[in-house]
């Protein structure tokens, strides 16, 4: 009996159909076609910006009377945005949140704001970077493009991605570091290759554009002894050394990440108008730099007229910095963007990384070029949550002999800069501290409680033990009894869909329509109501209407969303009577729920018998509202 022929295998008939090869090459054609027109705007509006930026530097050193005007123009850059900023006030933070969750869409308007407000900003001599107002300039191009021609919504957040990578490679003149990072920085500890693709060719695009016009990056540069060999050598001093300096580059980050969101707090508790936080700033930077008796901290760093002033490239040269000329530029930085004034954040921690990098250089004894090097971007990867962006940026900037070191220094960095971040909005994918139990993808702003919480638990534990004297047993025979503190409080579920807009009443409210979900959530803020948050949904239906659904990368702005606000029952009422034509004929569900807050209590043997322990269940109560 003859054998049966086998049947071929399927791969092999994949491989052999021209068809699913000309698929790929279609997907190719069609999102260079979309993402190239916005490569050209964003590196076209980078090269105008890196332009503009490098003639107000030159007019501010040569006019140094200008920083005295530096009050000025914070409280300019202020009203500009009270009165046409909006949700653009958010920056960087918004363009990060409509890729998670499409809403209201990034504004067209973010990206002459963010122009005029960065050079406003450096003309008067604020301490900012550039990164911030390119990457804002590529987010908001990108989504205006979508928006111009009807790009499906499932699309706009690809080309949100394309616009943030022509923005960041264009503007430093490193692609393929654009590339990895508009995929890395949208979420902490996972990267998604679903846009590998268009932000590649994006990035490429922007910054052959931006070179197209005649502009012209910083080179930097690292000694390199052996010529021979293609890789240095790992010698235990060097990368012990690199290890210690990863560690202490981490923490800088982190505490710049954390020094700008503590003076953000204070600013609007000292000045609650928001137009006039600058002034406040302006008056402390002024003051700074006459009592350092120096102005190598203001503006972006990169140079500095003087020949024996600080700066990123003197950093890089034997005797280029003082011992606290890191701290000096974190602490201008932060108190500038802290109170409102326009920039980025990355140039000033290139100058802080540098700085430390080079006095760690000197005190191990080691080339202070390379440790610049490493600070450079490794401050930079801790502060944002980007190691392999920022590894990849060392090669671009200072070439591949050290990579092996490169990575070292920006993975630990990004390690021990804990859940702290410049982007808020970020979301964490995979928690850096396994001992942290954080939701899925919750954002950093609600990681970093979480963190400060559970530091709190582990330093208390530790006092105690010290305090008590006694070593930890092996085998406890002993339970910790914790008690429940309960608190009454209100909830309130508003339903409605992403795409209702707010009634205009003018015509910039036609050409900027509002979403009523992020109205209602900026007026819960305003009065100060304890939690207003917006449940995106991804499959379901509302009031016997059609089952609809969408995949978690796209959006269906028909889908019902449910914005949650929480507090006591009557500021709940006051609320939604104060606020009636945001709420009028939406369904609105309210329901008791309690504030738990659990405290420790003493050591109890295990066949003891518990304290009393407040036990609460949630009720719904029915109400109308």
């Amino acid at each position: 009996m003859p054998a049966r022929p086998r049947a071929p295998n399927l791969a092999m008939k994949r491989f052999l159909n021209p068809l699913s090869h000309l698929g790929n090459v279609w997907q190719l054609v069609r999102w260079s076609f979309l993402v190239v027109p916005v490569a050209v705007m964003a590196g076209s509006a980078s090269a105008l910006f890196l332009w503009s930026l490098d003639r107000v530097t030159q007019t501010r050193w040569t006019h140094p009377w200008l920083l005295f005007g530096l009050p000025i123009g914070g409280v300019a850059v202020g009203f500009l945005y009270h009165w046409f900023g909006r949700n653009a006030e958010k920056g960087n933070n918004l363009i990060l949140e409509e890729i998670h969750e499409p809403g209201g869409g990034v504004p067209t308007r973010m990206a002459p704001l963010v122009l005029i407000g960065t050079l406003i900003t450096h003309l008067f001599g604020g301490s900012a970077g550039r990164e911030g107002t390119a990457v804002q300039m590529g987010g908001s191009l990108a989504d205006g493009f979508g928006r111009w021609f009807r790009i499906k919504p499932e699309n706009r957040r690809v080309l949100l991605l394309a616009g943030v990578a022509a923005g960041f490679g264009s503007v430093f003149g490193t692609p393929l570091t654009g590339a990895i990072f508009a995929l890395e920085v949208v979420v902490v500890g996972r990267v998604q290759y679903d846009a590998l693709i268009p932000v590649l060719v994006a990035s490429v695009v922007g910054d052959f554009t931006c070179g197209a016009w005649g502009i012209h990056h910083t080179e930097y540069h690292i000694a390199f002894a052996d010529s021979t060999a293609r890789f240095a050598a790992l010698t235990p001093q060097l990368l012990g050394a690199t290890v210690v300096g990863g560690i202490l580059f981490g923490l800088a980050g982190k505490l710049f990440a954390e020094l700008t969101h503590a003076l953000q707090h204070l600013f609007k508790k000292l000045v609650p108008y928001a137009p006039l936080r600058p002034a406040l700033g302006a008056v402390l930077v002024i003051g700074l730099t006459f009592a350092l008796g120096t102005r190598d901290f203001l503006g972006i760093g990169v140079a500095s007229p003087d020949p024996h002033g600080v700066s990123i490239l003197s950093a890089f040269t034997p005797g280029g910095a003082a011992p606290f000329s890191w701290w000096w530029k974190l602490l201008f930085t932060a108190v500038t963007l802290a109170a409102g004034f326009k920039g980025g954040e990355v140039t000033p921690l290139f100058f802080i990384g540098a700085a430390l990098g080079h006095v760690l250089g000197v005190w191990f004894g080691l080339p202070v070029d390379l440790f610049a090097g490493l600070g450079f971007i490794a401050v930079f990867a801790g502060a944002a949550n980007t190691p392999l962006a920022c590894t990849v940026m060392g090669v671009e900037l200072f070439g591949s002999p050290y990579l092996v070191y490169y990575a070292v220094a920006c993975f630990i960095a990004y390690y021990f800069s804990g859940h702290s971040s410049i982007y808020l909005a970020q979301r964490v994918g995979v928690p850096k501290n396994r001992n942290v139990d954080l939701p899925a993808d919750v954002p950093l702003r609600e990681a970093r409680e979480v963190d400060a919480t559970y530091s709190e638990l582990t330093f208390a534990r530790l006092a105690d033990r010290l305090a008590r004297f006694e070593p930890k047993p092996i085998s406890s025979q002993m339970n910790k009894q914790h008690r429940i503190v309960s608190r009454e409080l209100g909830k309130i579920r508003i339903y409605l869909t992403p795409r209702e807009r707010v009634a205009a009443t003018g015509l910039w409210d036609r050409l900027n329509p509002r979403p009523v979900y992020r109205e209602i959530i900026n007026a819960a803020k305003k009065e100060g109501l304890q939690s207003a948050v917006a449940f995106m949904t991804h499959y379901g239906y509302s009031n016997g209407d059609k089952v609809r659904g969408h995949e978690m990368e796209s959006a269906n702005n028909r889908l019902t969303l449910c914005v949650e606000i929480i507090d006591q029952k009557t500021r709940l009422e006051a609320f939604c009577r104060h606020h009636g034509a945001l709420f009028k004929d939406r369904t609105i569900v309210y329901k008791h729920v309690e504030h738990w807050a659990v405290h420790e209590e003493g050591l109890i043997e295990e066949d003891g018998s518990p304290d009393e322990v407040v036990d609460g269940d949630e009720t719904p109560l029915e109400a109308t509202a």
